[in-house]
């Protein structure tokens, strides 16, 4: 029987912030290794670069070419074996009479008022880190380390190795799926930078820009800022990414905690975290944000809902019955997001929102939604179309975003128009809906003639006395009828050769796509209902094409959710050592089908679902079934915040980026993106996972467990407070 490597650092869910870990050797041994058979075929240990950090844990890698994982697995093998180089033998006999694979706590709990204790931290997991023989040290050297409390003293069993997680299905073909990189035209050539080969060391640096722990590199890129000609279009606030990206690490913030937990942080956050005061100066009096003692306080207020967000929701609602809050309305579009409190109270109503809003328009907008745990982005409607597909949000909305929607033949109002499912709507809450001043009666005159000529409905228009406000909600609609009948071209239809879902820097048109006809093209008919939505394969997904894992499209979609939702329940709930009560703000760094952010979906989380755009165009999907995501370059930077996310999930993505952009690069994002605290799961090959453990122990990350069987490994790690002392100044990133 083949047998796997699983070495781990613990097995108990970690607490939220760190603390000092503790250990208890007595009378009773704690970690215990246990495997089904003494029959072992031991794999092949390449060398792995040699690195300095104390947490460094060997681990056996196979090279041996064995086939992958079987297909009807999802989990962690019950037969896993602790990594020990130096002393096999006396492992394999002490594992004779064990029953339960090791299990070590790695933190303890603490509240969400504490301050990181991250120097105990480091100290006490360098001795976890150490090799498994620890455990079979004398009495003497147990008793230098610290005590593990009596609750923390369970052992984790894991499924059968017959179960094993790495799926055949983890390597993908496009089937019947393009990719975004071919569909979009106008994609600029990919650059091809030095891969990163067999690097003994990595030496870190901190980056010293003039944005300093809030750097984002394609937006804060002001070499290339200083050659814009013209801000007319927002130019400035678009994507410009360096030509190679940076591996230095974006320094934290003085003072930086533990974020707090959802759902406290939608009220309440760090002021230490996002220290800036100039919103709550400007917007205070609106309800956007507040700065109360040591934290910043969010009533749930906006500029078109001072009064709360879930007032102005259920107006919504009322005065739209139709819209069925979290039934048939589940994905939504929110422009200039501010704070995001609209998004964020939409939660209540079983409604995902994809926020966003140009970075810095409104001082950190989209870093206070990050950081309070809602969905946000930093993007803005400027030259190029925004980077998800067409017909896909059930509505979109903008309160007050003061987009000029009439100008250029409505160029801004059609790029929505190409995002808007056919019969989904736009909800505009501003001024020209309900002042009559000179300028807002303009403007709606415009608006009401590029709407009718839009073809889209005026449903209602209500008027909401609390908040002294008001909104027009508009409906696209679902057939061609009305285009047909238009007197004028105008705006007119696109071309035949316009491809709606080619997005990757393609430039903005005037212009139309018709609705779709045939019953078996995407768009033509409306989602189930949620949650129904999200387990069933979409209408248009056909049996006679052929899904990414190679299996009929309904086949494959059923495949890979009932794939995700074994090795979420059976691995990761409860077999990395992850809180993930602690967890909110996920992102799955290559989705194929949604299947992970789906087999989430009882968890108080959101996933941010990217599809790479070298990966089968399969976002259509991922927003079919009720969740969201966005197209990425991974070779680039993520138009994010640094310290965004809580766990990032890198399903077979790193062994193909290292091909076509340094490594080093990449994982210097994902330390970019991740808060300290946070866990990056990845799953690929024993080579690219061995480059990547290498990589993590250099940043001082703690390895929580790695895993490997035939050609295929899992590894878990932990990102700490570590920052380099050594500093790389960005030429283009200081202003």
């Amino acid at each position: 029987m083949a047998q796997g490597k699983y070495s781990r650092v613990d097995g108990k869910k970690s607490s939220c912030s760190t603390a000092t870990i503790v250990v208890v050797f007595g009378v009773c041994l704690i970690g215990v290794w246990m495997f089904m058979s003494t029959t072992v075929a031991p794999g092949q240990n390449p060398d792995l670069p040699a690195q300095h950090s104390k947490t460094e844990s060997k681990a056996k890698v196979s090279t041996n070419p064995s086939p992958l994982f079987e297909d009807n697995s999802g989990d962690l093998p019950e037969d896993e074996k602790t990594s020990n180089e130096e002393e096999p033998s006396k492992i394999e006999a002490e594992n004779t009479n064990d029953e339960e694979p090791t299990s070590r706590n790695a933190e303890s709990n603490k509240g969400d008022d504490s301050n990181s204790s991250q120097n105990d931290k480091s100290k006490s997991e360098d001795d976890l880190n150490s090799d498994t023989n620890e455990t079979l040290k004398s009495d003497s050297e147990v008793d230098k380390q610290e005590t593990k409390p009596e609750s923390d003293k369970k052992t984790e069993s894991f499924p059968a190795a017959d179960q094993s997680e790495i799926l055949n299905e983890s390597r993908t073909e496009n089937g019947a799926f393009s990719t975004q990189a071919a569909e979009s035209a106008s994609e600029k050539e990919s650059r091809q930078p030095d891969v990163l080969k067999n690097q003994d060391e990595y030496e870190w640096k901190t980056c010293n820009v003039t944005t300093g722990p809030d750097f984002i590199p394609c937006l804060d890129n002001f070499g290339a800022l200083r050659k814009i000609r013209t801000t007319l279009h927002y130019e400035h606030r678009e994507r410009h990414c360096p030509v190679e990206s940076p591996t230095c690490l974006v320094p934290l913030p003085q003072g930086y905690k533990t974020p707090i937990r959802w759902p406290r942080s939608r009220d309440q956050i760090w002021y230490n975290n996002v220290p800036r005061t100039k919103l709550a100066e400007v917007k205070g009096h609106q309800n956007w944000v507040k700065v109360t003692g040591e934290y910043l306080s969010f009533p749930g207020g906006g500029t078109q809902f001072k009064n709360g967000a879930l007032h102005y929701i259920d107006h919504i609602k009322k005065s739209l019955p139709d819209i069925k809050w979290g039934k048939r309305t589940r994905v939504i579009l929110d422009v200039g997001c501010g704070v995001a409190s609209f998004g964020g109270y939409l939660f209540e109503r079983d409604v995902i929102t994809m926020s966003f809003a140009p970075k810095d328009e409104h001082e950190a907008q989209v870093q206070f939604a990050l950081e309070r745990g809602i969905p946000a982005i930093s993007a803005v409607m400027g030259t190029q179309r925004l980077p998800f597909p067409s017909k896909i949000f059930d509505a979109i909305h903008c309160a007050r975003c003061r987009v000029p929607w009439h100008i250029e033949g409505g160029k801004l109002l059609l790029e929505l128009n190409r995002l808007l499912r056919p019969g989904g709507y736009f909800i505009w809450s501003a001024t020209p809906v309900y002042q009559n001043n000179t300028e807002d009666s303009e403007i709606w005159k415009a608006m009401s003639k590029l709407t009718k000529a839009m073809c889209w409905e005026l449903v209602v228009i209500y008027s909401d006395k609390l908040n002294q406000v008001g909104a027009a909600i508009y409906k696209k609609p679902t057939s061609n009828e009305c285009y047909d009948n238009r007197q004028q071209n105008d705006p007119p239809i696109c071309e035949t050769n316009d491809d709606p879902d080619a997005i990757w820097n393609v430039e903005l048109e005037a212009c139309m796509h018709k609705a779709p006809v045939d019953e078996s093209i995407r768009g033509t008919k409306w989602p189930k209902t949620w949650p129904q939505r999200l387990e069933s394969p979409p209408y248009w997904l056909k049996a006679t094409e052929s899904g990414v894992y190679g299996k009929p499209a309904p086949e494959d979609f059923t495949a890979d959710y009932e794939h995700w939702k074994r090795v979420v329940s059976k691995s990761y709930l409860n077999g990395l050592g992850i809180d993930w009560s602690c967890v909110r703000n996920i992102m799955d760094m290559r989705s194929i089908y949604g299947g992970f952010a789906a087999a989430l979906k009882d968890l108080n989380v959101w996933v941010m679902n990217v599809v790479p755009l070298d990966s089968p165009d399969t976002l259509p999907i991922i927003y079919e079934r009720g969740l969201f995501g966005i197209y990425h370059n991974w070779c680039e930077s993520f138009s994010t915040y640094p310290r965004s996310y809580d766990l990032l999930h890198a399903d077979h993505l790193f062994s193909d980026l290292k091909k076509r952009c340094k490594l080093a690069s990449v994982i210097a994002e994902v330390d970019r993106i991740l808060r300290p605290e946070g866990k990056l799961i990845v799953r690929d090959n024993v080579e690219t996972i061995a480059e990547v453990e290498n990589m993590a122990k250099s940043l001082h990350w703690n390895v929580r467990m790695s895993y490997n069987k035939d050609n295929e490994g899992l590894l878990c790690v932990e990102k700490t407070l570590w920052r380099p002392t050594e500093v790389e100044t960005l030429a283009y990133a200081i202003q």
